[in-house]
């Protein structure tokens, strides 16, 4: 027995913020590693806030911190953190072409892989099947389209004794999840991208202040005044309760909305985001995913890296998967039946995360959160009534031109 145990064990730790039952399964994945390798990881928890979690591992790296081992990190963070981070280019050589050469890329930062993904992300359009059926209504494909059919389902709802019941939910507080879904407004009417890739700011435009007029007007009527304070899990919380017809929101919900108490287990599907009106409108969805990196700073790089291979691995993967509904970032687990067996979701929103929307991180590269606030705030002053699209929208343009200086 002690020629079997690992001749050094040692003691790790790992920092997430999670959204659903995220932590208690990265707490069943590490019990296994613990197991096969005679280490010992803790899991340091902190909001699920990926606004908050950021400025969290800026003050942990700026310190030179080694109480952190492995970072759990957002798809738009690896240029910013890249010179903090432990470069895995050398020693997961034997694993990546197992994943998606997109995601790999968008972790590689000046020929450094700095990251190893262990799930992406896209979003979609929750509904309730049953209540559309109902009224026999068709899932909407356009913006107008959701907002008519949640006043129409709300309406009557409200009429027969619901009185609790939404038309909409999503992600309106003044946080990077409020980039995500402004920038699947703005760009499904036509209004670009926020930061084009040549670099050029483009949010200043009439299609961009038409998306978030359209927005303003939901609040109070098909959307709880609310959800201008909701992240993903308030967001989910009306949602699973039974209290909206629709919802913004990632592949995680989806598991949780089919588990076992679930009050809305077997009566909601979901389908793409609606597109806006209008030349150049089409679906659009924000590219959204997480990784693991190794601090520079750890006292265990070589452990650290183990673990990091460990969780991000085809076995952990679909582990997570048949858990979480979370989108692999290993192409072979779309054509597992286990997976495509538990969760549906998984297999039918590969080609939706494939043509997903990247935020410009790789334009605006170390500004980009400074950027990205000066969005979120812009976008939430807005559908709050706080001045108008076409006058924020302004001010936007003249914050970010100041910010981008003589380049990004």
């Amino acid at each position: 027995m002690l020629a079997a145990a690992p001749a050094r064990a040692v003691e790790l730790s790992i920092v997430s913020g999670d959204t659903g039952n995220g932590i208690k399964v990265l707490r069943e994945i590490l019990d296994r590693y613990e197991k096969k390798s005679g280490n010992k990881v803790d899991i340091v928890v902190i909001p699920p806030s990926t606004t908050d979690q950021f400025g969290q591992y800026r003050l942990w790296l700026a310190a030179g911190s080694s109480d952190i081992d492995v970072y759990q990190t957002d798809v738009i963070w690896a240029p910013q953190l890249a010179s903090q981070l432990v470069d895995l280019t050398e020693a997961t050589k034997d694993v990546v072409a197992g994943h998606f050469a997109s995601i790999i890329k968008s972790q590689t930062v000046n020929g450094r892989l700095v990251a190893l993904p262990i799930f992406t992300d896209a979003p979609a359009l929750y509904y309730r099947k049953d209540l559309l059926d109902k009224y026999g209504l068709k899932v909407p494909t356009s913006w107008k389209e959701l907002a008519d059919t949640a006043k129409l389902v709300t309406d009557k709802e409200r009429a027969a004794g619901n009185k609790d019941i939404w038309g909409f939910v999503f992600q309106g507080n003044a946080y990077e999840g409020l980039t995500c879904n402004a920038l699947e407004w703005v760009m499904s009417n036509g209004g670009g991208g926020i930061i084009e890739p040549d670099g050029s700011i483009s949010i200043n435009n009439p299609k961009a202040a038409a998306a978030l007029d359209m927005v303003k007007g939901w609040i109070g009527t098909i959307a709880p005044p609310g959800v201008l304070a909701y992240q993903e899990e308030e967001a989910r919380g009306v949602w699973q309760t039974g209290n909206a017809v629709f919802m913004r929101n990632w592949p995680y919900a989806y598991a949780l909305g089919n588990s076992e108490n679930s009050p809305i287990k077997g009566r909601f599907d979901v389908a793409p985001l609606p597109a806006g009106t209008g030349e150049g409108a089409r679906p659009v969805a924000t590219l959204g995913g997480w990784n693991l990196a190794v601090s520079k700073y750890s006292k265990h790089p070589d452990a650290a890296i183990d673990l990091v291979k460990f969780i991000a691995s085809p076995e952990m993967q679909k582990y997570r998967t048949l858990k979480t509904a979370n989108l692999p970032t290993i192409a072979a687990l779309y054509d597992d039946p286990d997976i495509a067996r538990q969760q549906p979701i998984v297999p039918r929103w590969k080609q939706i995360f494939l043509n997903a929307q990247p935020r410009p991180s790789s334009t605006a590269r170390i500004k980009y959160n400074e950027a990205s606030s000066q969005f979120w705030t812009a976008v939430h002053k807005t559908i709050s009534g706080d001045g108008a699209a076409a006058d924020n929208l302004a001010d936007l343009e003249a914050r970010l031109t100041r910010l981008k200086g003589k380049g990004w």
